[in-house]
């Protein structure tokens, strides 16, 4: 009973919470600019993020379950919210922006958000990481919270994946026994699905890197608070899987960068969506496409936590596969496309200047 009250309070209060950001955001001038590497075409507010983080905490704190962990989620992400909320008001060091992140996630190690160990591929056995637990739980914490931050570049497409990915994770946790995680993933899919109706193209406003950021982090806290107590191989990779479109397109980006020996943090514009715009698809299209790769990998994810090893190996093997296929056919690995795909839209582009 308490988990539907904090995940319908959760969504009432995001999509209630909303127009207030917005009407803050224009009364401060907390707007997104369009420039020459963004979509949209008038200045937008860009507070949005703080609605959702408000249904999440209403949610959260409704579901009854005043432990350690959920307080220092609350406090963790609270961290991590604000230097993001600060961002949005006056761009802030990349340094300082960085520490914040480190601060948040430093937090969840207290209460007990640690990758303690990693599985051995070869034999199953679990391998402690001592010393290094706590540098690579906060590795893992700022890189999703980047991640998530990355592909909030077109309308709707970091609240919507995000809530496909809190789903996921919700069932997922389900089908372990994870319940409190389960909660949790509900309330921050429905802080973040009600968002989507003033986010969705043409958006009313956007969630900014205070909600960017914030929806990385709880992701990527919830990962390690119910996806990694599995002792299989296939288990440590299930956060991948549902957190695959942020992680494998900030993947992409990296390796494409180095592959074109390019700065890794320059800019380009060869993210997913923006290769999908390029293509020809509308906003919307782009929005929806991306969707369903992000659904996709949900249910591989949820069938890799229900089926048997060999069975969730064979899943695991053809996700990554595809994918690695699908990013190169399209240009968003090496930043070359497939030779017939570039003289089809050649073509396309000749056509339509004739």
């Amino acid at each position: 009973m308490f988990t539907w009250i904090g995940i319908a309070a959760a969504f009432l209060v995001t999509l209630l919470v909303s127009p207030l950001a917005i009407r803050l955001a224009r009364k401060y001038n907390i707007v997104d600019i369009p420039n020459q590497r963004k979509v949209h075409t008038t200045p937008t507010p860009r507070m949005g993020g703080i609605a959702i983080y408000a249904g999440f905490v209403i949610g959260t704190l409704l579901l009854a379950q005043y432990t350690r962990q959920v307080a220092c989620l609350l406090v963790g992400s609270s961290i991590v919210m604000l230097t993001g909320l600060i961002d949005d008001f006056k761009d802030i060091s990349p340094k300082l922006k960085l520490l914040g992140q480190i601060l948040g996630a430093l937090v969840l190690v207290y209460g007990g958000f640690t990758i303690r160990f990693i599985t051995n591929p070869f034999n199953g056995s679990l391998i402690s990481l001592g010393i290094f637990a706590v540098p690579i739980t906060v590795i893992w914490l700022v890189g999703i919270s980047n991640a998530v931050n990355l592909i909030d570049g077109l309308d709707g497409l970091c609240s919507g994946v995000s809530t496909i990915a809190a789903v996921s994770t919700a069932v997922v946790c389900v089908s372990q026994g994870e319940f409190t995680a389960a909660a949790l993933a509900g309330v921050l899919a429905a802080s973040a699905l009600g968002f989507l109706p003033y986010n969705f193209n043409p958006a009313k406003t956007f969630m900014g890197d205070c909600g960017a950021l914030f929806l990385g982090f709880v992701l990527g806290a919830l990962s390690l608070m119910g996806l990694s107590k599995g002792a299989t191989v296939v288990s440590v990779f299930i956060p991948f899987i549902i957190l695959g479109i942020p992680i494998f397109d900030t993947f992409c980006a990296i390796f494409r960068r180095m592959y074109l020996k390019k700065p890794i943090f320059a800019a380009d514009k060869m993210h997913l969506h923006q290769t999908l715009l390029s293509m020809g698809l509308s906003h919307r299209q782009t929005v929806l496409t991306i969707y369903a790769i992000s659904l996709v990998m949900g249910i591989s994810a949820v069938l890799m936590a229900i089926l048997a090893t060999a069975q969730a190996t064979a899943v695991l093997i053809a996700v990554t596969l595809l994918t690695f296929l699908g990013a190169d056919f399209l240009g968003v690995l090496r930043g070359k496309r497939a030779s017939w795909l570039s003289r089809k839209l050649a073509e396309d582009s000749n056509a339509k200047q004739a």
